[in-house]
């Protein structure tokens, strides 16, 4: 009985501690939010105020305009007083009361000395207040100081009930701990160490006075100590692991970089060799006249995956899709890639036009597809196309399965092409080390059972060490959906599944960019913006911009609506305002896929006719296949970039949109939707099925303060700085070693 209180008295405590210190920094968090956006508000009303009383400095009756000017905001509930100090001693102060008072006279002269903005927490007639002055200027000369006194009662008052509800809250948690623990402890630690002591009397030859143990209690200790050694040995060698991975880390700074991937994974992969599968290959060879170029296709896949091959020397297996494919590789459908710097082999898998329609096009794009995204286009399921998809994911197996060696391989593959392809891997080398990344959303267990095949599918997917998705919350729908489906173990602490001995981690790794934009971008001696403006007849017009494939899950039709609402309500907005979309053709074979374009057309249309005036159309839709140049072009042209996904797994428009943004301007509205969003709560979110909320966040973009804007936008280039592509590679390739 003392053991149990001792043990509970300790869990108390312990979690006390924890508890309050959780609190404590929770607490810290909100305030520091509130006071940011006081702040934040402070600053853009100062600068408001400040230009309006400069422009009084030029008059006789200035102090007679500035307390009129001032009066006008008496009685506001959080912005409770106003100062003007001049330089000569003079005040001019709403209330009247501060006129007479010396308090923060100290401040409005270190922004008078200093000719820099000042901003302090104080207190004044009993209540904690803001203080935040910025410099007059008349002639180029300090003249006096503005002073906005703003209220921080709310804050005071906001962290006191948090405060209040945490320790409510997380008494009862310890009430309700202390009753289970009660009972955890007296039959899962107490007897087990009751037993021990036993054990140890007698090894020591002291009479007990109880039957001895049996030999199955016996067993169980041995595995109890063997545990414990284990766990131990277990701890130390990961923390020497930590220990050098943390070095590698912050050897070259946190901004992961190409060259620093390299450098990293020589250093953790000590030459094991890397493969790559993914339905996309990382260089296209296609006829050009008579003769034969290389490409690389825009994809985040090949951003990400191509430097890593290129540091490891890995093979990388993709379906074949140029024109020129098959003359180049050799007679095992083999080539050595980049052309111009040979680093890794590419193998090409060669399918038929029926595969191609059936895994590709069918099961893939018209099953798959519209099912994770949940976008209101019914999923086809035809039992031909199952078959086209089982039979490709077994030909991507046998070619890659060739190419392995006696070593453990460490495999990674890419996108819902290739559910079947785990298992179909392990079944053959159970040694193998396969992580897949799942690009596209995963919807809710209820969602994902119409698919006939989910089981197939889940137990494709399992057979990988690693299953990655962009979000967390993808990634507790894939658990779900699997402790539904199959019958499996579960562990929701570490997210991680166990079916047949096989124990697979689910993680979630946002994909990014580079972090850069694209330098070709500004290669050109004129202007690459005023030609733009130029050849679409944007001058002197506020642009909004969508870069998307044309697919029903980008929202188009939604966005195109927001724009005709937006310019029904603002009628000043009509001839200003155009938006442009370009819109690359995708999956044309597709039914769904022709009726959404005709429909999206048809919508364009009618919006340009209703609207035109002259050589005015507030839509310009450009159909057709972008080049990154000029769509970088036309990211740092927009005054707004509105990225309007129904559903989507991240969306990398929002991304590169935030770094082509050199000069932080602009404002992107991003939908809620999307896996960005996650990271981006800077930008301004939005429900893309509310057309009307939309349009308000459009107006509310095209007259957003510029301080405001570039705030927002500072703090999403921040973000795709340090989480960029490279780090994602990182990640994912550091976390397949662990399973070693």
């Amino acid at each position: 009985m003392k053991i149990t209180l001792r043990l509970i008295l300790s869990l108390l405590i312990a979690t006390t501690i924890v508890v309050a210190g959780f609190s404590y920094f929770q607490a810290k968090h909100e305030e520091k939010r509130l006071n940011e956006e006081l702040r934040l508000r402070t600053t853009v009303l100062s600068k408001s105020f400040k230009e309006a009383i400069e422009s009084f400095l030029e008059r006789t009756d200035q102090p007679d305009r500035i307390q009129r000017f001032i009066e006008k905001f008496q009685g506001h509930t959080r912005l409770i007083g106003l100062v003007v100090d001049m330089k000569d001693g003079q005040r001019i102060a709403l209330p009247p009361e501060l006129t007479q008072e010396e308090l923060f006279k100290k401040e409005s002269e270190k922004v008078i000395e200093g000719n820099k903005p000042v901003d302090i927490n104080s207190k004044w007639n009993g209540r904690k207040v803001n203080y935040h002055g910025v410099p007059l200027v008349k002639e180029d000369q300090i003249v006096g100081a503005l002073g906005l006194v703003h209220d921080r009662g709310f804050i005071v008052a906001q962290i006191g009930q948090f405060w209040k509800n945490s320790a409510l809250t997380f008494s009862i948690l310890a009430i309700i701990l202390s009753i289970v623990s009660l009972f955890v402890i007296r039959w899962s630690v107490t007897g087990p160490i009751a037993r021990i002591g036993l054990m140890v009397q007698k090894a020591l030859g002291v009479e007990t006075g109880v039957e001895p143990k049996t030999d199955k209690e016996q067993g169980d200790i041995e595995k109890l100590l063997y545990g414990v050694s284990h766990m131990a040995a277990s701890l130390k060698a990961a923390r020497l692991d930590l220990v050098e991975q943390s070095r590698a880390v912050n050897a070259e700074g946190t901004i992961w970089t190409k060259e620093r991937l390299k450098d990293y994974l020589n250093s953790q992969l000590r030459g094991k060799k890397l493969f790559v599968v993914s339905n996309r290959e990382p260089y296209i060879h296609r006829k050009k006249g008579n003769e034969i170029e290389c490409i690389t296709p825009a994809s985040g896949v090949v951003t990400a995956l191509d430097p890593v091959l290129q540091a490891t020397g890995g093979l990388w297996i993709a379906h074949a899709a140029g024109n020129a494919d098959r003359e180049v590789v050799d007679k095992d459908s083999k080539v050595s890639v980049p052309p111009w710097k040979p680093s890794f082999t590419l193998k090409r898998v060669w399918l038929s036009e029926e595969e191609e329609k059936g895994y590709y096009y069918g099961f893939s794009n018209e099953g798959l597809w519209p099912l994770c995204h949940i976008s209101h286009v019914r999923p086809v399921f035809r039992m031909e196309d199952w078959h086209c998809y089982r039979e490709v994911n077994q030909k991507f197996a046998d070619a890659l399965l060739k190419e392995l060696d006696d070593d453990p391989p460490m495999i990674l593959i890419q996108d819902y092409h290739f559910a079947l392809l785990p298992k179909m891997i392990k079944d053959e080398r159970p040694d193998a080390k396969i992580a897949l990344f799942w690009h596209i959303p995963w919807p809710n267990a209820e969602a994902f059972g119409i698919c006939p095949w989910q089981e197939e599918i889940l137990e494709g997917m399992l057979g990988s060490d690693i299953v990655g998705f962009h979000t967390q919350f993808h990634c507790n729908n894939f658990l779900d959906t699997v402790d539904r489906a199959l019958e499996c173990k579960i562990n929701w602490a570490n997210f991680e599944i166990t079916r047949g001995g096989k124990t697979s981690a689910v993680r979630p790794f946002p994909i990014s960019i580079s972090g850069v934009p694209n330098a070709a971008a500004q290669e050109t001696g004129k202007d690459p913006l005023e030609k733009l403006r130029q050849d679409h007849g944007l001058k002197d017009k506020k642009v909004g911009l969508g870069v998307d494939r044309i697919d029903y899950t980008k929202g188009l039709l939604e966005r195109f609506r927001a724009i005709e609402r937006v310019l029904e309500k603002y009628p000043h907005l009509q001839g200003e305002l155009v938006f442009v979309e370009l819109g690359a053709p995708s999956r044309t074979l597709i039914g769904s896929y022709q009726d959404h374009l005709k429909e999206v057309e048809k919508l364009v249309e009618k919006i340009n006719q209703r609207f035109q005036k002259g050589n005015y159309r507030p839509i310009l839709f450009l159909e057709e296949h972008h080049d990154q140049k000029r769509i970088f072009d036309f990211y740092r042209l927009a005054d707004f970039c509105l990225v309007s996904s129904l559903h989507d797994g991240m969306n990398l428009v929002a991304k590169e949109f935030a770094s082509s943004r050199e000069d932080e301007n602009g404002v992107l509205i991003l939908s809620r939707f999307t896996g960005a969003s996650h990271e981006f709560s800077s930008a301004l979110l939005v429900n893309p099925y509310d057309v009307e909320g939309t349009a308000e966040a459009i107006h509310q973009a095209l007259t957003m303060h510029p301080e405001e804007k570039k705030e927002r936008m500072r703090k999403m280039r921040q973000i795709v700085r340090e989480y960029n592509i490279y780090r994602w590679a990182a990640d994912m390739i550091t976390e397949l070693l662990r399973s070693f």
